[in-house]
């Protein structure tokens, strides 16, 4: 089976749209074979956008979005946090093609950057937050990668969300991310999921 990391996917190009509602507001999303998640918003992925949103309501600034997918909690955050901009990357073109849609199909391509990147090989910009639900599949240098590029990356005073299950590796999650920030809190937790938080201070 082809994994939702793959750059280039080979599986059939099917494309699928639906909508999620989030309170009042709701959402439209195209997927297709071969992205994470295609048939809805993982519950991992809602919890840390609700998370980040609650807690960063008034928030003006720049974010970025590491394993972006088809672009569900980068385009929730930039819908709902009206003065951020939001920088999506991932390594897999065909979601990064179905992100650049969902982003126009929300009406928020305006406040919205698209990058090919595998981890942060790519990404030269400083940014105040970094929100991710890492590709656990992946294997964990890939997500401990992610972890010290968010650190290289977060101007001072930034802050990383991640979001991952306990079965997952939180426990090894929580203690990379304190070996690099030297904090790490539990934002939320929920349904086996926990919402980690740490700033570089």
């Amino acid at each position: 089976m082809e994994q939702y990391f793959t750059k280039n996917p080979t599986t059939k190009d099917d494309v699928y749209k639906f909508d999620w509602n989030i309170g009042k507001d709701k959402f439209y999303f195209y997927t297709s074979n071969s992205v994470f998640s295609k048939k809805g918003v993982d519950f991992g992925s809602m919890l840390l956008s609700e998370t980040v949103i609650k807690e960063n309501n008034s928030f003006d600034g720049k974010i970025l979005d590491m394993g972006c997918g088809y672009g569900p909690i980068g385009i929730i955050v930039a819908k709902l946090l009206k003065n951020s901009n939001i920088t999506m990357s991932d390594i897999n073109e065909r979601a990064l093609k179905l992100a650049a849609m969902n982003a126009k199909e929300n009406k928020v391509e305006n406040r919205v950057k698209i990058i090919n990147s595998s981890s942060f090989d790519s990404i030269n910009e400083m940014y105040n937050i970094i929100l991710t639900n890492p590709p656990i599949r992946a294997g964990k240098n890939v997500v401990f990668s992610f972890y010290e590029g968010a650190y290289e990356h977060l101007e001072q005073g930034g802050k990383l969300y991640v979001v991952i299950q306990k079965k997952q590796g939180a426990l090894s999650s929580k203690d990379k991310i304190v070996t690099l920030f030297g904090n790490c809190d539990i934002a939320e937790k929920k349904s086996g999921y926990f919402i980690f938080k740490a700033e570089k201070k």
